[in-house]
């Protein structure tokens, strides 16, 4: 399998943190030397290791934002 290669540009915050020492955090990222995007996902320590996530364009966060915000919670 090849190796994924990611950088990433901006640390937004973190929204959790497990015991584990995993955290799921926002953070604009590239991968594999790609337009950044927002993204989405649990990350080990020292970011050694990422999970599955959800990566999101700059118009697509915008549109979560709004759709968050018109949430009843």
């Amino acid at each position: 399998m090849a190796e994924i290669k990611f950088e990433i540009l901006k640390e937004c915050g973190v929204l959790s943190q497990s015991p584990s020492g995993w955290s799921k955090e926002i953070n604009l990222v590239s991968w594999n030397d790609n337009a950044p995007k927002y993204d989405i996902r649990d990350w080990a320590p020292e970011h050694a290791k990422a999970s599955k996530g959800v990566t999101l364009s700059a118009d697509e966060l915008i549109l979560l934002r709004d759709l968050l915000n018109e949430m009843d919670l």
